[in-house]
């Protein structure tokens, strides 16, 4: 039995997706399971602002590694690895249909293949690196970065200073090595069959179902979910959610920015994933997609 995974960018509508392709497979007598590859979907209380699945659609479907640590506890991919790993096992040994659904690359790729994930940073280091950053700016240790590690720079962003205060970290500890062959994220290595599906959308269309997207969320109360969790003393990891930082502030327009860029730097990862199959959703209704991935899986 395969895996299905559903990658893409926020607004693009895996969900929807996910919640027809459960349909599909039950008319085929499947018994399907959405595993969340997310993120910041793990931290209950935050699931408007990161857009999981609502009561309603998790009584449709169920889904996992959804909404189960508090909003004051911090959380890696490492840790999540092997959480999935399990899941998935669990539900391919029980003869259930694993639906990997998510809009984090490296949660997606961690969920269905076997990653080398480098450690937790010696104490001291971060700090210190982030006093830096704070007093020269990300652009400044992104430089340094070039010039230490041009390969690990190289596919970091010069403002992303959360990567960039990890890359030195490991560069720090001798953990950043340069890597030889193919990049393990890149590689069609899987530890089970998986159809992978790409879900794309003209740009145009995206950013408007983006920009509706975030209305949607503030209307629903997204900014006092974050509100609620600033005052709970909220983890580094939790605070890193899309739009947290801008909803704390009230700047809604800035949100919707940072969420377009957030979607780019998604079909980015998708353009490099092995073996996806990219499908363009513009216009089409979840089932029809759903019909296109379960005919895919019949072959």
């Amino acid at each position: 039995m395969k895996i299905i995974a559903l990658f893409g960018p926020t607004g693009v509508g895996k969900t929807a997706v996910a919640l027809a392709l459960a349909d599909g497979l039950r008319k085929r007598g499947e018994d399907p399971v959405a595993v969340s590859a997310d993120a910041l979907q793990v931290y209950e209380g935050l699931e408007i602002l990161t857009g999981a699945a609502s009561p309603a659609e998790r009584a449709r479907l169920e889904h996992r590694l959804l909404s189960f640590l508090p909003v004051d506890a911090t959380f890696s991919v490492g840790q999540y690895a092997q959480l999935a790993h399990a899941q998935i096992d669990e539900l391919l040994g029980e003869g259930r249909r694993p639906i990997v659904v998510g809009g984090t690359g490296l949660y997606l790729r961690a969920a269905l293949a076997e990653l080398d994930l480098r450690p937790a940073p010696e104490a001291g280091v971060r700090e210190r690196l982030t006093a830096e950053l704070e007093r020269a700016g990300p652009e400044i240790l992104h430089a340094r970065l070039a010039t230490l590690a041009p390969w690990a720079a190289e596919g970091i962003e010069p403002g992303d200073r959360r990567r960039v205060v990890r890359a030195l970290e490991l560069l720090e500890l001798g953990e950043l090595e340069p890597p030889e062959g193919p990049s393990q994220l890149w590689s069609d290595d899987l530890r089970h069959p998986t159809l992978l599906a790409g879900l794309t959308m003209e740009r145009e269309a995206l950013y408007g179902a983006i920009d509706r997207r975030v209305e949607q969320m503030v209307a629903a109360g997204a900014r006092e979910e974050v509100l609620r969790a600033s005052a709970a003393q909220v983890s580094e990891t939790a605070a890193k959610a899309l739009g947290f930082e801008e909803l704390l502030a009230g700047d809604v327009e800035r949100m919707k920015r940072r969420t377009r860029n957030y979607a780019r730097r998604q079909l980015t990862w998708m353009r490099k994933l092995a073996g996806v199959d990219v499908i363009d959703v513009t216009g089409r209704d979840p089932d029809s997609v759903a019909r296109e991935i379960l005919d895919s899986d019949a072959r």
